[in-house]
This record gives structure tokens, sequence and C-alpha cells, in this order.
């Protein structure tokens, strides 16, 4: 009896614990945006933030995507080749890099990348006085830290994923025409037959999405960290894992959403 007590309880505290969270970060991510659209804008503050998210990312978004719409081409054209229909691989690239891939694996980049590097600058920033420092001079941290880098995630990861949609189609492209014999110009057609509007802009929603998340996880982790240097790396890695799950659960909303019917 006693233990079934402390397994209802168990669950009882992880339960209010995680509602408990999720509010705050729903209370911090509406601050943040509440900030962004209110005088004044700390544009240094934004720039280097979307020079750090785009700009410095798109090396590593880059080689991700043109790697991966060519193992895309090679992996389809081992099933298909099966079954003669070895003309829908244009159509398959295309499709997977545009609706998932382009924004998946360039949200999953970011998040490694800057999400950590947010939550590691404004996490010292936290345990060594500096934010107080902010308030002390006037400087609301919100306005300052928190809302120039939100706008910069939601700007500069669509910008990214369009890059990484060409990438990953001419990673594809390049696959089917040196290495598995395909007509330039069939391939060519054959995706832009297959290329719709809907797929790029729901792509693209998902992008701005997903930089959203990113920076306000690595703000939130940041913002709240507290011990030491033992709690900024805490937030870093708490930081890059909530913001690649939530990555993950919303690209199935938001597929569900658009692609289900």
């Amino acid at each position: 009896m006693d233990m079934a007590l402390d397994l209802v309880a168990g669950i009882g505290r992880a339960t209010l614990s995680l509602f408990r969270v999720t509010g705050a970060i729903a209370l911090f991510a509406l601050s943040g945006l509440s900030h962004i659209v209110r005088p004044p804008f700390y544009g240094r503050v934004f720039w280097g933030s979307f020079l750090e998210t785009g700009f410095f990312s798109l090396p590593v978004v880059a080689l991700t995507a043109l790697f991966s719409g060519g193992v895309i081409a090679l992996q389809s054209y081992t099933g298909f080749a099966q079954y003669h229909a070895q003309s829908a691989i244009a159509g398959i690239v295309v499709l997977a890099v545009t609706r998932e891939l382009g924004p998946v694996l360039a949200g999953l980049m970011v998040a490694g990348r800057v999400g950590a590097a947010m939550a590691a600058q404004i996490g010292t920033m936290r345990v060594t006085d500096q934010i107080d420092a902010l308030d002390t001079l006037s400087t609301n941290p919100m306005k300052y830290l928190v809302a120039p880098r939100l706008l910069a995630g939601l700007v500069a990861l669509p910008l990214l994923v369009l890059i990484a949609d060409v990438l990953g189609v001419a990673g594809g492209f390049l696959v089917a025409v040196v290495k598995l014999d395909f007509s330039a110009t069939a391939y060519i057609t054959a995706t832009l037959n297959a290329l719709k509007t809907e797929d790029v802009t729901v792509g693209l929603v998902k992008a701005a999405l997903f930089g959203f998340l990113i920076t306000l996880m690595g703000c939130y982790q940041g913002y709240n960290s507290k011990g030491g240097a033992e709690g900024v790396g805490s937030a870093t890695t708490a930081a890059v894992v909530a913001a690649s799950i939530l990555l993950l659960a919303f690209d199935y909303l938001i597929t569900d959403l658009f692609f289900s019917h």
C-alpha cells in the first residue's frame, strides 16, 4: 500500500513539475515576444545574433544538406530499382528535402551550435551577476538579451533552410547524374515538376518556429541557470536537449496539421 502511494505521489510531483516548467517557459516566451514589438530595439545585439545564428552556421548546415540529399537519392535508387521506378527519385528527393530534412536537419545543427552558445553566454552572465548589473543600469535584461536573439532565430533559420533546400536537391542531383547515370535534363525536369510551393512554404514555417524554439530554450536555460560553472554546463546541455525534443515534436504536429488530410 505504501509503495503504491509513493508511486502515485511521485507521478503527481513529476506532473506538477512539468506544468510548472511549461508555464514558466510560456511566460518567458510571451515576455520575450512582447519586448520584440516594444521600443527600444537593440539593433547591434540583433545583428550579432543574426550573424551567429545564420551566417556562421551556414557551413555546417550546407554540408549536412548536401550530403543528406545525396544519401536520399542513393537509398531511393536502391529501393526503387527493384520496381523499375527510378524516375520517381527526383520527386522523392525534392519532397523529402523541402518538407522535412531541410528544416529538421538545419534546426538540429543550429540547436547544437547556437542554442548551446546562447545558453552558455547568458548563463555566464547570470552566474557572474552581469544580468543584475543590467538591472542596476536601468536596462531591461529581457529586452537587451532575449528579445533580439528570439527575433534573430525567427529570421535567420528560414534563410538557412532555403539554402539547405537548394543544396539538398543539388546533392541528390549530383549523385543521380554522376554516380547513377541519370540524364541531367530529365532529372531537372522531374525535380521542377515535383516541386510544390506548399511544401517549401510549410518548410519555411517550420524553420521560423524551430528558430524561435532554439533561441527560446537557449535564452531560458541560460537566464535561469545557477550554481556557477557547473550550472552553466547543465544549462547548456538542457538547452540543446530541450530544443531538439521540441523541434521534433513540433515537426510532427505541423506535418500532421498540413499534410494528414
